[in-house]
């Protein structure tokens, strides 16, 4: 499992839309109407399962846990029935984040993603992550321009968004667009279990040591294709629900050693799936029914929120 790509996994893509670009809510509307085409309803009985699906029961309340990823591609649409039917039951649809608040999205990234006025990238890397940067991004077609005021953890997660999209997964297939298409013609209510300011927040507790060493990380493993290829592994697991395979490459994750590996485990998953689970727990007392859906590796392995969730005494069942 490749540690850069579990991030774009875990990370909602709503950060890359506000990567200090003025256009950002021109960007979700687009998006938006890129996802009204697929027949969310007309499901194929051949349909495969995907991803993680769990039902968690309380007291006659019922919340289920779908993984997602936060990229894909339209012939991952519709998905299989079980999971809409669950989502059209359900009287809420919980996110990581709710994506559709452009303004909140802006004022995050400002906040945590981009340097003051006066300061630029240039001044908080060396000379040398500097010139690999520059290559990475001609390469990428991204000029160095449009870039030098954001911080170098965004910079690195925007490279990797690009890349998936050249493979041929773009963070404007991902499900939770799709999920919002359908609560949107379902009038269903849209809730979070964190906010963007949180979650970027995130990303810019990292030093700047830290955010270099990243950024190294995957420039170099960008330019081996190592990364695009192990990500491609990730998606196809995650395609045909293929829990062994996720779960290998969480236990792969916690075995590296790299900045990456360590923010990734540390923060990214272990410090919010406890307060995921809480979330969820709350939302099992208030709604009669949810469907909450969150990157698939928070729901993987006895700290995920499935596991830590039957340890406060919930019912929990695996669908697949």
């Amino acid at each position: 499992m490749h540690r850069h790509f579990v991030l774009v996994l875990s990370l909602l893509f709503s950060c890359f839309l506000s990567q200090a670009h003025a256009d950002a809510s021109a960007d979700a509307n687009a998006k938006n109407t890129a996802l009204k085409t697929p027949a969310v309803h007309s499901q194929k009985s051949t349909a495969p399962q995907r991803g993680v699906l769990y039902r968690v029961s309380h007291k006659g309340n019922t919340s289920y846990l779908f993984g997602t990823i936060h990229v894909g591609q339209a012939a991952f649409y519709p998905l299989e029935p079980q999971v809409t039917r669950a989502l059209s039951a359900a009287d809420k649809l919980v996110l990581e984040v709710d994506i559709r608040d452009t303004t909140a999205l802006q004022q995050a990234a400002a906040r945590h993603s981009i340097y003051p006025d006066g300061q630029t990238i240039d001044q908080h890397i060396s000379a040398a992550s500097l010139e690999k940067l520059k290559q990475a991004l001609q390469s990428a077609s991204i000029p160095f321009e449009s870039i030098v005021r954001m911080k170098p953890w965004l910079v690195t997660n925007l490279l990797i968004v690009q890349a998936m999209a050249r493979a041929g997964y773009p963070a404007e297939q991902g499900i939770e667009l799709y999920f919002l298409t359908i609560a949107k013609n379902e009038k269903k209510t849209v809730a979070q279990l964190e906010t963007a300011d949180y979650q970027l927040s995130l990303f810019n507790g990292l030093t700047d040591k830290q955010q270099e060493e990243y950024l190294l990380e995957t420039l170099a493993q960008l330019a081996d294709g190592s990364a695009i290829k192990k990500g491609l592994a990730l998606i196809t697991a995650w395609q045909h629900a293929d829990n062994p395979a996720l779960e290998a490459a969480l236990l792969e994750l916690q075995n590296e050693e790299s900045t990456s590996a360590k923010f990734l485990q540390h923060v990214l998953l272990d410090e919010r799936n406890p307060n995921m689970a809480d979330k969820i727990g709350t939302l099992l007392k208030t709604d009669k029914k949810s469907f909450v859906a969150v990157g698939a590796l928070h729901l993987i392995g006895d700290k995920g929120v499935p596991a830590l969730l039957q340890k406060q005494g919930y019912k929990v069942e695996k669908l697949y």
